[in-house]
């Protein structure tokens, strides 16, 4: 992205992260006509991974400058995100605590038992002396209540990223990649604790989309662009963007873009890494997808007008406190799944949930911005 002066906070990150953080929530409510509208259906990649992108240029805004000043910075200032990491902990508990005491609530009803079999809540439930403890070290997780674990990890490691990138930032991004590709070629997973289902978002494959945010930060601390800008590649990003979109939303392309990579790995010998579209692991398409979408965007000087606008302000501070916003909005998307699955299906009641719990999260932003300081990394 376009650095900004020192002294000044670039507003494109928090005007994207909050975008990023209402399409999550509306995701997080499957079922209803309005997730169509979200990025997902238009590419490759979803908010998920501009959320983490956008969590890496942040981390790079934020803890980069300590690297960047001195070879040998004091270690407790080196392991500041650290400190974040215990915050970012014991809100994933809160909010796991709270998806727990819904369920237990209103799992008599035979939905609510389903959703919460499909969710991994039934064995917390039926077996919590077990479960419970899974829950607070990271072991045993929840869908739809699994980010923040990975963002957990990938900023327990922000430090030697930190310290490794400002001496060979392009090192870092070549190991980084190394990394994903062995990662999703030998399907290397994350364990889970008591049972051994893997991470969804495994952090071994999902840290090169942090690092490239990483990195990108601190390049903006500098007062520089990571990539420079060419018009050639800005074009054929534009182009591949285009494509994903015709891709998603054209079935006949979609299926045979789908039957070539088939083909590619049935007889040309491409590993799946290369060849699907597996979220866990973030294979190509959806790789290029998200880092194709940071760049074009990146080089439009328009967003940089929209986000110094007034009118964007309440967006721009959702994602300026994003850490209790998202928390509160895990623990409304799971109220919204099981209001829906007890009433049946209703267009008047999903729009009503989602109105209601956007309220919500615009108010608990409001309360933040005046309750402290604004943070760079929430």
């Amino acid at each position: 992205m376009s650095p900004e002066p020192a002294h000044r906070r670039d507003y494109r990150v928090d005007l994207l992260r909050g975008i990023a953080l209402i399409m999550i929530f509306i995701n997080h409510i499957p079922g209803t006509l309005w997730e169509h509208v979200t990025s997902r259906n238009f590419g490759f990649s979803d908010a998920a991974e501009g959320f983490v992108l956008m969590s890496g240029i942040a981390t790079g805004l934020a803890y980069g400058p300590i690297f960047l000043r001195s070879a040998r910075p004091p270690l407790a200032e080196a392991l500041r995100p650290w400190r974040r990491v215990l915050t970012l902990w014991w809100v994933h508990v809160v909010v796991v605590l709270c998806i727990v005491a819904l369920f237990a609530l209103t799992v008599q009803h035979p939905a609510v038992a389903v959703m919460a079999e499909k969710r991994n809540i039934a064995p917390a439930l039926e077996n919590p002396e077990l479960f419970l403890p899974g829950l607070i070290v990271l072991g045993h997780q929840f869908a739809y209540a699994d980010i923040l674990p990975l963002y957990i990890v990938l900023l327990l490691a922000a430090p030697a990223l930190l310290w490794a990138a400002v001496r060979w930032p392009r090192g870092v991004m070549v190991g980084s990649l190394l990394v994903w590709f062995c990662v999703g070629l030998f399907k290397i997973r994350m364990p889970t604790w008591p049972l051994d289902y893997g991470w969804f978002f495994n952090p071994l494959a999902w840290q090169v989309i942090f690092v490239a945010g990483l990195l990108t930060g601190l390049a903006m601390r500098q007062r520089r662009r990571w990539l420079p800008f060419m018009p050639w590649a800005f074009w054929l990003a534009v182009g591949f963007l285009v494509l994903a979109a015709i891709w998603v939303q054209v079935p006949v392309v979609a299926a045979t873009g789908g039957h070539g990579l088939w083909l590619l790995y049935e007889y040309a010998g491409a590993p799946s890494v290369f060849t699907s579209f597996d979220k866990s692991f973030v294979h190509l398409p959806r790789l290029l997808h998200i880092l194709a979408l940071a760049y074009v965007l990146s080089a439009l000087p328009v967003l940089t007008q929209i986000s110094e606008s007034p009118k964007v302000a309440p967006l721009i501070l959702l994602g300026q406190h994003s850490l209790p916003v998202f928390a509160v909005s895990t623990v409304l998307a799971y109220g919204a799944q099981v209001a829906k699955v007890m009433a049946g299906p209703s267009f008047v009641l999903d729009s009503v949930l989602i109105g209601c719990g956007l309220v919500v999260l615009f108010a608990i932003a409001g309360w933040q911005r005046g309750r402290k300081p604004r943070r760079m990394v929430g």
